[in-house]
């Protein structure tokens, strides 16, 4: 079986409900994705951390240096965990994250975090495009109503949208438990 590595993207704290930019059902994703990274740390398979930041302090979320900014402690990084800074929706662009999975020969991956419709769609694509095995994790990904002309999209419906897609080409989507229940996990 290929290296795999879980890429936790975006879990931070401005996505919570004290943040500037809360997801609909964010709670519940990132305890599966906690479930998920311990799950990893016991195989001693590879973590990834993904946190962004805007490159403004007028961004509407996740500003320079800010405590919205960090990652939520529910899925805070361990000291050998790599935690990628990104100034971009996909992850890879302008960042070390291919050259770390390169290092460490990873061919699939492992995807949970936030926003569904943006950066997990956004590293999904990517990650394949760059010849990666990608896996989703729908229940441990996050989104929020959207908006397109005067119509508004409830979170499920986007979220729904974006797996859907994803799964059509681009990526495996399961949950958390039947992600765990494959022994997906084990060295």
């Amino acid at each position: 079986m290929s290296k795999q590595a879980l890429i936790v993207v975006d879990i931070q704290n401005d996505y919570f409900p004290q943040g500037k930019w809360p997801l609909v059902g964010v709670q519940a994703a990132a305890d599966n994705a906690a479930r998920l990274i311990e799950a990893f740390r016991q195989a001693a398979k590879q973590v990834v951390h993904i946190r962004h930041e805007f490159t403004s302090d007028e961004a509407p979320f996740f500003t320079p240096g800010s405590e919205g900014a960090q990652l939520h402690p529910k899925v805070l990084n361990r000291p050998d965990e790599p935690v990628v800074l990104k100034h971009f929706v996909n992850s890879f662009r302008e960042t070390e994250l291919q050259a770390i999975l390169d290092q460490h020969g990873i061919k699939q991956l492992v995807v949970v975090g936030s926003m569904s419709h943006m950066c997990i769609d956004g590293v999904a694509r990517a990650a394949a495009d760059l010849g990666y095995g990608v896996t989703v994790i729908h229940d441990a990904c996050a989104t929020r109503d959207l908006e397109f002309n005067g119509v508004i999209v409830p979170a499920a419906q986007a979220h729904a949208a974006f797996m859907s897609a994803l799964g059509f080409a681009y990526a495996s989507v399961v949950s958390t438990e039947q992600f765990l229940a494959g022994s997906r996990t084990q060295p």
